[in-house]
């Protein structure tokens, strides 16, 4: 195998968001891997995409088998057409066509040693608990990794061993944990206090640097914390002898390469690790390590699975179990065995379910990742699971309802009936975006059958098109669908998945402005909604009109290895919003304006300049030239910010209108001095780096980092970097042709004059937000009044419209990067912070969500397994599961979802899921007034209304002049108080009412909304 150091280059443009999550190393072990998956139904086709986006070296698909109608119900790759032939031959084209990168080649012979021995990992499905054992004594012999993993119906095995000496060299896939230092002690062993609350733990490796005094610990090795004394400080080495702490200096995390050591499938059949895949059923794991092993003996006794629903193969599969526990070691041995376990695994063992694959698979195809990278902590050694709640307790669920029909549903069927199926076709969808987990989303639900029978939809929404990053974890995209439409791209793969499935596509937001097509009958056909979006804000929308139309939802969202679902159900349980807290962490102004000690604070302090300079400038010039009101709207404004934006466009427009490329550069050179030296220097001119507080204390101390003034050196890249982003950047503001010849630009810059730096008296700089809030707004009338009379008249101003720019973290041809790059690096270099590639500022200054395609398997698997409970119609809240999860370390938490919270008015019970519905039309066609409305309100429901509003207008106040509006109808009322009409595809009002409870009190109480039918 060769080395790392021999392999090519990782594509950053096909891997860039997955190497947020693995990391270049990593990455470059995993090309050097060659795997072998066996089995290719519906589990190993899922752990083979997985792999193979992944990005290793080679992957063979094995097996001897052919297909069988029963694999369509979970293998997507296999057709109609595909029945009778070989499952590797049959989707290897497919599986290669997945990453050019990847070499993908099918096998259909016997797996020998010398086969085996080609391969640095081994993965077995579908196999015999024989074929289990010789293999993996051999691999486990021969240092090759190996997987088992296994599904049967609604429940799931995984096994990993990989050698006596495998290695770690990253358990988690956290970012390196920092912390500022406060103090460090002379003595054995030295005590290092930080300035904020660390999260270091005992054992943990560290690194120290930036110290000023006590040098002998700057740069030193990683060095072991042996004992954390509390929030803020930790002991370390001896630092007896070294020379006295005189201030300053940063601990940072060193993750040290660990040894994990795995027994053989012989040994640990015999002697299980199992790890905890849901707390919930910690009594199942035991029982199922048996029936799983009852079930090959099963299989070799009879040649077959146990029938679906078969009672007397259920009684022979529970006496196998028997046997098996009867003589298991004490580790093995279950007292009591969960008999009916064992039955209810036998009902459904011949059931083969896509969701249950997609999260198996998932996982295992984690597992082989981490197997060839050594990235993220790998399963010790065991893990089962199941889905057991989806099973109805039906005694329709006969062995004939069950039995195979000859169609691609049949592993489904033998779980839950062909009336079921039938069920699941007549599903009315909306899917909310066709990315990464819409993809998944959408292949789930052509397997399962989702919306292929008469009268069932799937509607998929989505703005999008295709980015060449993306064909990395949504799969369903192939290179050459790059620039295409997103939703049309993922339906069209949809239905050649299953032909009969009905996807329809579009290419829209879901927003308030789409309500006109997204309105009230097409919600009130669906079935349910599933989310695939990464915006909260759309969430949270799709949340609301969910709530409004009383229907479920499924949500789900990943970042990196770790991810969560959540089902919401009408009636039952708690919503997405009420769960969340939409409050957003910002990073003080005044950090990031003169006092930044991190790279966060620079690469935002870096996108504000951005908007600053090249976006909202351009878009206030344009206002004024295209708003005749523009001028006299800001400058009523009479504030420091209306200032700001007049000389801004005076700026733009006279004193600084750039009428050449070489104007650009010169504007580029003197906003390089303003930031990176003027505004240093006169910081400093306010707080001299010897300043001490009121309290004695130095002020360039704890958090704020003295920074010193650059001094602008052409030969520096970095500084050039600047120069040549914001110069072709301000010249594509201006419609002026730029240059990337940094030769020529360099014969600009020597001609440039740059006015020396003044320090300026009387300047106030705040060191807190506390204290810029406070401070009184200093406007300078004068200079507004100037500038009033400059800009007067805009049509003196011809064609000078600008070009506003929006940053786009992957449009590096266009130096976005490239300027917030050298604009944070600068800034760093300004404070002595260590500076970011380009890589790490892409994913901070981008907000790039990290992924990867394992992930989004399982977050999707999970959803659809809820899914399945919704169509079922499960009426206990404790049959539905949320779940939070994390693959780098085989962390899961399932849990059911919250109630609903119900609030009591009037001795009666409400959720947020109730409403007063009241039809306003009147048998004589009459629409309702006010007063009859009110009167209704009292007769029906008894309801008191002091209050009601729609939307932010008051309609109607009991204590105001309102009365006049009592014989108004309803809809005259809303457009005069909104001065807007009503759209013409609503025909309900929602209105909120405030009522008086005499029964609390006269309290006024906000309770459930009013929907009011008006057509």
């Amino acid at each position: 195998m060769p080395g790392v150091e021999d392999c090519a280059e990782i594509d950053e443009g096909l891997y860039s968001r997955q190497l947020y999550v693995l990391g270049h190393e990593a990455m470059k072990r995993m090309k050097t891997t060659d795997v072998l998956i066996s089995g290719m139904k519906g589990l190993g086709v899922e752990i083979a995409k997985n792999v193979i986006l992944g990005g290793v070296q080679s992957v063979t698909i094995h097996d001897p088998g052919s297909a069988q109608w029963s694999d369509l119900s979970s293998q997507f790759y296999l057709t109609k057409g595909d029945i009778g032939r070989n499952r590797a031959e049959a989707s290897v084209e497919s599986l290669a066509e997945l990453n050019s990168y990847v070499s993908v080649t099918a096998y259909t012979g016997e797996l020998t040693n010398h086969y085996l021995s080609r391969f640095q990992v081994v993965v077995l499905t579908n196999t015999t608990l024989k074929e289990q054992l010789r293999i993996g004594d051999f691999c486990h012999e021969h240092c090759i990794k190996f997987i088992v993993a296994d599904t049967k119906g609604v429940f799931g095995q995984l096994f990993c061993d990989f050698g006596v000496d495998f290695v770690v060299y990253d358990p988690n896939g956290a970012a390196l944990r920092t912390s500022m230092i406060d103090g460090i002690t002379k003595e054995n062993p030295g005590v290092v206090t930080c300035l904020e609350r660390h999260s270091f733990q005992k054992g943990d490796f560290v690194t120290l640097s930036e110290i000023q005094g006590m040098k002998e610990l700057n740069g030193c090795k990683p060095i072991e914390i042996t004992r954390v004394l509390g929030r803020y400080s930790f002991e370390i080495v001896d630092t007896s002898s070294f020379s006295e702490y005189t201030k300053g200096g940063l601990v940072t995390e060193v993750k040290m390469p660990s040894p994990v050591s795995f027994e053989p499938l012989s040994t640990s059949l015999n002697r299980p690790e199992i790890q905890t895949s849901d707390y919930s059923k910690l009594g199942r794991f035991g029982t199922l390590h048996l029936a799983f092993q009852a079930l090959h003996q099963f299989i070799e006794e009879t040649g077959r699975l146990p029938r679906p629903r078969a009672k007397a193969d259920a009684e022979r599969l529970l006496e196998l179990t028997r046997i098996i526990n009867e003589n298991a070691p004490e580790d093995v041995h279950q007292d009591p065995l969960d008999e009916n376990l064992v039955r209810t695994f036998s009902y459904v063992s011949a059931g083969d379910l896509n969701p249950i694959n997609a999260f198996l698979g998932g996982v295992a195809a984690q597992e082989v990742m981490k197997a060839c990278s050594g990235k993220f902590t790998p399963l010790k050694q065991w893990m089962y699971f199941d889905s057991l709640e989806c099973v109805p307790e039906d005694a329709s669920l006969t062995e004939e309802a069950c039995a195979p029909r000859e169609c691609r549903y049949d592993g489904q069927i033998a779980i839950f009936g062909s009336n079921f199926q039938e069920k699941l076709g007549r599903q009315r969808y909306f899917l909310v975006g066709a990315g990464a987990v819409g993809c998944e989303l959408l292949k789930n639900f052509a397997l399962m059958g989702v919306a292929a029978g008469k009268g069932g939809n799937i509607t998929v929404t989505d703005m999008d098109s295709i980015e060449r990053s993306n064909l990395n974890r949504q799969f369903l995209f192939r290179a050459g669908d790059v620039s295409k439409m997103k939703s049309e791209t993922a339906a069209r793969a949809t239905r050649k998945m299953n032909p009969d499935c009905n996807v329809t596509a579009h290419q829209n937001r879901v927003a308030p402005e789409t309500e006109n097509i997204y309105h009230e009958e097409f919600f009130e056909g669906l079935d349910g909604v599933a989310l695939a979006v990464d915006s909260f804000e759309a969430r949270m929308y799709i949340d609301r009109r969910c709530i409004a139309f009383r229907k479920p939802l499924l949500e789900s969202g990943t970042l990196g290895t770790k991810g969560s679902t959540q089902v919401v159900v009408p009636f039952l349980t708690k919503t997405y919003g009420v769960a969340r807290d939409n409050s957003n962490s910002a990073f003080p102004m005044c950090t990031l304006k003169n006092f930044p000690y991190a790279i966060e604070h620079t690469l935002q302090w870096a996108r504000d300049e951005f908007e600053g300079l090249f976006k909202q400038p351009a878009e206030s010039v344009n206002q004024y030239l295209q708003d005749p009101d523009f001028l006299a709207r800001t400058l009523r404004q009479r504030s420091a910010e209306s200032l700001e934006i007049l000389q801004s466009i005076h700026s733009h427009l006279v004193t600084e209108k750039p009428s050449s490329w070489e104007d650009c550069v010169a504007w580029a050179r003197r906003r390089w001095q303003l930031p990176y030296h003027n505004t240093i220097r006169q910081l400093l001119h306010n707080f001299p780096p010897g300043q001490v507080t009121s309290s004695g204390i130095p002020f360039w101390s704890g958090l704020k980092r003295c920074p010193r003034p650059l001094e602008f050196d052409s030969s520096n890249e970095t500084h050039m970097d600047y120069i040549v982003a914001a110069a072709n950047l301000h010249a594509k503001n201006h419609k002026i042709r730029g240059s990337r010849d940094r030769g020529a630009i360099q014969r600009i810059l020597d001609v440039i004059h740059v006015p020396p730096f003044q320090p300026k008296a009387g300047v106030t700089i705040h060191v807190t937000d506390e204290e810029a809030k406070e401070a009184p707004e200093d406007l300078d009338e004068q200079r507004l009044q100037d500038l009033e009379a400059a800009l007067a008249d805009p049509t003196r101003f011809t064609d000078c419209l600008m070009e506003p720019i929006i940053f786009e973290k992957d449009d590096d041809g266009n130096f976005h990067m490239d300027f917030i790059v050298a604009a944070s690096n600068l800034r760093a270099e300004n404070y002595s912070i260590p500076q970011a590639d380009r890589h790490k500022s892409k994913l901070i200054a981008g907000k790039i969500i990290p992924a990867i395609a394992t992930t989004t398997s399982v977050v999707a698997g999970l959803v659809c397994l809820e899914l399945y409970k919704l169509v079922l119609g499960l009426p206990s809240i404790s049959s539905y599961r949320n779940s939070s999860l994390d693959l780098a370390q085989v962390i899961f938490a399932f849990f059911e979802p919250l109630r609903a919270r119900p609030k009591k008015f009037q001795q009666k019970e409400y959720t947020l899921w109730d409403r007063f519905d009241v039809q306003g039309i009147q048998a004589d066609g009459r629409e309702m007034t006010l007063r009859e409305l009110l009167a209704s309100l009292k007769e029906v429901h008894q309801l008191d209304v002091i209050m009601l509003l729609y939307g932010p207008s008051c309609l109607y106040d009991y204590g105001s002049n309102h009365q006049g509006r009592l014989d108004q109808r309803l809809t005259d009322i809303v457009r005069n108080v909104t001065t807007k009409e009503i759209p013409a595809h609503l025909k309900y009002l929602v209105f909120e009412v405030v009522c008086d409870d005499e029964g609390e009190e006269e309290e006024d109480l906000i309770i459930p909304p009013v929907r009011y039918q008006f057509r």
